[in-house]
């Protein structure tokens, strides 16, 4: 019985659903995929504000990008004298590798036999917060990230010169000159969103003016609307962000662009051996155990197209994200 009850609890932690093999058909249904792939979108940040592209068909996704302007002249004189110059442009391909996320989820069958409610319906809601969470903390943070994958947002920002430190004023840190949102704005962009750590929630509530009354609330009685500049503001609770590496990350994020090569598969079996990646100790037998094991499978990948534009036309200093951040940041290439 305590051996049931451990597996049991494996199976929370690592936030995935298990079912028997006979009744597969019954309890995960194509649309229980469908549920599952947009309950992975509202519960990951990123795929909340990104900006979704049509679905991959391949294994990689390629995108041009405008990469130099065409540039206009006056013409001086008239005549034979009047001599039109010519210009060109040019696009760079930026390309969306699609990388898989994946999780094996092992339970005992008499667990399954002897619950008297519904482990999937328990289950499910982990397994959701686990891939967004995954998802968030490798596209902000470079946390796990495939080695193909770009880098992340934050990394990306830093070698762009795009990170203020928060400093004894949070107002002119984030919308004063200098501050985190300028910083977007020089680029070329305009912030349309932010993601920060929840400690600053209260950071926000605390700004007063100089007759202390709160700056970023109305009165005590409302619930607080938690925007910057009329542009909202998200807080990820799924423990991917970092709050060592930004206390905040504001940007265009329709210039973070992502696409899904493989919706959320599911795929049971009742024989097999489950190995840990690291050492190759096999942890289950599946049938010498009386277990089962559900397999869970996504597959995406994401890009910064982050074109040229008038405001910077140097690729290396142009970046549609900054970064708040509590500590001295490396701003270096």
């Amino acid at each position: 019985m305590n051996r049931n009850r451990k597996h049991f609890n494996l199976q929370l932690l690592t936030g995935g659903s298990d079912i028997t093999r006979s009744d597969a058909d019954a309890l995960i249904p194509v649309q229980v995929s469908h549920d599952i792939i947009q309950g992975v979108v509202e519960q990951s940040a990123v795929l909340q504000r990104g900006r979704r592209l049509a679905n991959m068909t391949a294994a990689q996704y390629k995108m041009p990008v405008l990469d130099l302007l065409p540039v206009a002249y006056f013409v001086n004189g008239e005549g034979g004298s009047a001599k039109k110059k010519m210009t060109k442009m040019a696009w760079d391909k930026k390309v969306i590798y699609a990388e898989e996320i994946a999780v094996i989820v092992p339970i005992s069958e008499a667990v399954l036999d002897d619950a008297d409610y519904d482990i999937w319906g328990e289950v499910q809601p982990r397994l959701i917060e686990a891939f967004g969470g995954k998802i968030d903390g490798a596209i902000l943070f470079g946390q796990d990230k495939p080695q193909i994958w770009r880098d992340d947002v934050v990394t990306t920002a830093t070698k762009a010169g795009a990170v203020v430190t928060l400093g004894s004023d949070l107002y002119e840190s984030t919308l004063g000159e200098g501050g985190s949102i300028a910083k977007v704005e020089e680029c070329g962009y305009f912030v349309n969103g932010h993601m920060a750590d929840i400690t600053m929630r209260a950071k926000l509530r605390g700004l007063r003016d100089n007759n202390g009354q709160p700056l970023f609330k109305s009165d005590m009685q409302s619930g607080t609307t938690y925007t910057l500049d009329g542009s909202p503001i998200s807080f990820p609770r799924n423990g991917a962000f970092d709050k060592s590496k930004a206390l905040m990350i504001s940007g265009d994020f329709s210039e973070l662009a992502y696409s899904i090569r493989q919706d959320i598969t599911f795929k049971i079996f009742d024989q097999g051996v489950i190995q840990d990646p690291d050492t190759g100790e096999i942890l289950y037998n599946l049938m010498q155990n009386d277990m089962v094991a559900l397999r869970a499978v996504m597959r995406l990948g994401w890009e910064i197209p982050n074109p040229i534009n008038a405001m910077a036309k140097d690729k290396t200093k142009r970046c549609p994200f900054a970064v708040l951040t509590g500590q001295k940041a490396n701003t270096g290439a």
